[in-house]
């Protein structure tokens, strides 16, 4: 366990480590709650070592420019994979969206179906102790005083066995997942429908149950005007709309670029005419495939809901909680067969077996800047509405307040399960 606070090995280290293929990575971050800074990097390139040996400890502790030499030679660079867990937190720290080639474990993790791997949550302890063997893995140093120096040998011991217990993680996880999604051209077609039918046969019930129990959930939470009961929350949202051309005019007026892609609906498609095939509109043509079974569904018998200000939302959130475990087992088994089975027919090019029928679809999307001026300059009204994202009220910045016609608000209401739910690992440690 190389524990390094010298510069110069440092940097030494990371021009080592520039010439690997793969690194398992960890960090830990000081001060976290306040004031977040990197305090260590972990680094191991030796995915057999069990001990920690071979784990590296960069002291960067307000050291920006090592951690700055760390990004540009090791986390911007696409010929070596970093493999990190919960990833989204660490990369904050070590180059943001310029990050290339990064395997995220809890990502791995979250990809296998919940019936094959059924935990609680899919946080990096949870992991090791389930996929590796390890009866109790200690995390009580995860929450230690990281900016503080000299760092007890407890903390370096333990911040030098978690990328040991990563690339473990790692490794188990890339078996199962090799196990969950065999070769799409050898598979067996007949015998995953015959297995899809009779899971959905145990599926569909509790499936509709569910729905039904959420939708009535929500339904009361509203009448009786509840926002938080011991099962869900419900919080709302608003939509901002406005109509495609009043946005259109606006941005060219302001000299505003606004990229993103508009879908081309049917009607869309009407009102355009034949410009759309104008060179200056690179219109995309994105396949889409849906897998439709070709067994005759039954009709759903719907139950007589009670009124929702006098639903008994206690009882309805214990049949939820119930009911929940189960369904979500088979749902996920579920989905999961029919993704193989989807990706097995495109390979074997099927479009029909005994079970199933895959048929084709295609999206038409336009880039809004182009499609903006292309129908300025054509003199075409298009009529349709554009919702008005963060990334497009921050484009817009004060111009937004120059929109002569009335934007649409649409309130929505969004309910939370708090029963039963992965507590994947959002903090970061």
């Amino acid at each position: 366990m190389p524990y390094l606070t010298a510069a110069n090995d440092i940097k030494a280290l990371i021009a080592k480590f520039a010439q690997a293929k793969i690194l398992w990575v960890d960090t830990e971050i000081a001060d976290y709650k306040s004031n977040p800074r990197l305090s260590l990097i972990q680094v191991l390139a030796d995915s057999t070592d069990s001990t920690g040996d071979a784990t590296f400890l960069l002291d960067v502790l307000d050291k920006p420019e090592l951690a700055k030499d760390f990004v540009n030679k090791i986390m911007v660079n696409p010929d070596i994979e970093k493999v990190l867990h919960n990833s989204s937190y660490d990369i904050r720290f070590l180059g943001n969206d310029d990050a290339q080639n990064v395997t995220c474990t809890l990502k791995m993790a979250r990809k296998i179906p919940a019936y094959i791997l059924p935990l609680p949550n899919r946080q990096l302890k949870t992991l090791i102790e389930t996929l590796c063997g390890i009866a109790y893995v200690d995390k009580t140093e995860q929450g230690g005083d990281w900016a503080k120096r000299p760092l007890t040998q407890k903390q370096l011991e333990y911040a030098k066995m978690d990328a040991v217990y990563l690339a473990q993680v790692h490794q188990r996880l890339l078996e199962i997942l090799a196990q969950c999604y065999p070769e799409p051209a050898t598979e067996n077609l007949r015998a995953l429908g015959e297995k899809y039918q009779k899971i959905e046969a145990q599926w569909k019930p509790l499936d509709s149950e569910i729905a039904e129990v959420k939708e009535r959930f929500k339904a009361g939470m509203m009448a009786q005007q509840i926002k938080d009961t011991s099962y869900f929350d419900l919080s709302s949202s608003i939509t901002m709309k406005v109509d495609f051309m009043t946005l259109a005019k606006l941005t060219q007026t302001e000299g505003i670029e606004l990229n993103f892609p508009v879908t081309l609906t049917k009607e869309i498609q009407k009102q355009l005419g034949e410009i759309i095939t104008h060179p200056s509109l690179e219109v995309e043509d994105i396949a889409s495939w849906r897998l439709n079974s070709n067994v005759q569904q039954r009709k759903s018998t719907k139950k007589v809901a009670p009124e929702p200000a006098t639903e008994d939302l206690t009882a309805l959130g214990e049949r939820y909680k119930q009911i929940l475990p189960e369904w979500k087992l088979l749902d996920s088994e579920v989905e999961h067969l029919k993704e193989r089975i989807k990706k097995a027919m495109l390979v074997q090019n099927k479009g029909n077996t005994p079970h199933f029928k895959l048929s084709s679809s295609s999206i038409l999307k336009a880039d809004f800047a182009s499609l903006g001026q292309l129908v300025q300059s054509a003199g075409v009204e298009l009529d349709f509405m554009v919702t008005l994202t963060q990334y497009i009220q921050k484009r817009l910045g004060e111009a937004i307040n120059k929109i002569d016609v009335q934007i649409e608000y649409i309130t929505s209401w969004r309910m939370t399960a708090k029963t039963v739910e992965d507590e994947d690992e959002e903090i970061p440690f």
